[in-house]
């Protein structure tokens, strides 16, 4: 069994295929799980096991007809969705528990990633299973993280398997490098022909890749991980005109 998280958002796209692919070529059942966080959990009267908020749950189940659409393609794979309740971590643990690999990815834009599973976390799982750390250039999602390479790509901790190699896509460099260039050329077409300050104004989404102009912060998570006072992109760019 291969299990990986999905919310839909689309950085959960890349490990939702790549962990598709490998169930395939393993002949293993793809688990994909969709967390309704606590948060979403209501208590009924007398302190119940209560009801699920249903904007919660309808999310949950929505990012698993997504994920189901999205691997359709991935000739002799078997997938089940799986609604969990409860913190992440948790529940991907317990789900995990059987599996050969676990995928680990959690993008906090401009921050770390949380550190979802504990290393005792990791006596609940079965020996010579594999944790594969997307995360790992934030900092990575599993507290025994540490980055590796592609010439050194793996590491056992408490016979547990670790992949936390950084710069994954580089294993297909000239692939990874095609699909970067067409993903940021039109930026760079427009940062080339406006001038920076005015190719931001009319995009928002590059305006939203901006961390620092002016000797300003201007990305919220950065400030806050460094401490130091945020201003808003326009306000800083409107500051400089």
């Amino acid at each position: 069994m291969v299990v990986v998280g999905f919310s839909g958002a689309s950085d959960s796209v890349p490990p939702l295929l790549w962990a598709a692919q490998e169930a395939a070529r393993r002949g293993s059942t793809l688990t994909v799980l969709s967390a309704v966080s606590v948060q979403g959990v209501l208590t009924g009267p007398g302190g119940d096991q209560g009801m699920v908020a249903p904007e919660a749950a309808a999310a949950a189940e929505q990012a698993l007809a997504e994920a189901r659409a999205t691997v359709a393609d991935v000739e002799g794979l078997t997938m089940e969705g799986k609604v969990v309740f409860g913190s992440p971590a948790a529940t991907l643990v317990d789900a995990s528990a059987d599996a050969d690999l676990v995928v680990g990815a959690v993008l906090i834009v401009g921050a770390a990633a949380p550190k979802l599973v504990t290393r005792e976390m990791l006596k609940t799982m079965r020996p010579g299973s594999v944790l594969v750390d997307v995360a790992i250039d934030q900092g990575g999602c599993f507290e025994t993280s540490r980055p590796t390479t592609h010439a050194e790509p793996t590491y056992v901790v408490d016979e547990i398997v670790h992949y936390c190699v950084a710069n994954m896509p580089g294993a297909v460099a000239r692939t990874s490098t095609f699909a970067l260039n067409n993903a940021t050329l039109p930026f760079v077409l427009a940062l080339a022909g406006k001038g920076i300050r005015q190719a931001l104004l009319d995009d928002p989404h590059l305006l939203a890749g901006l961390n620092v102009h002016a000797g300003e912060i201007t990305c919220p998570p950065v400030a806050e991980a460094l401490g130091v006072n945020y201003l808003a992109a326009r306000e800083a760019l409107a500051g400089s005109a």
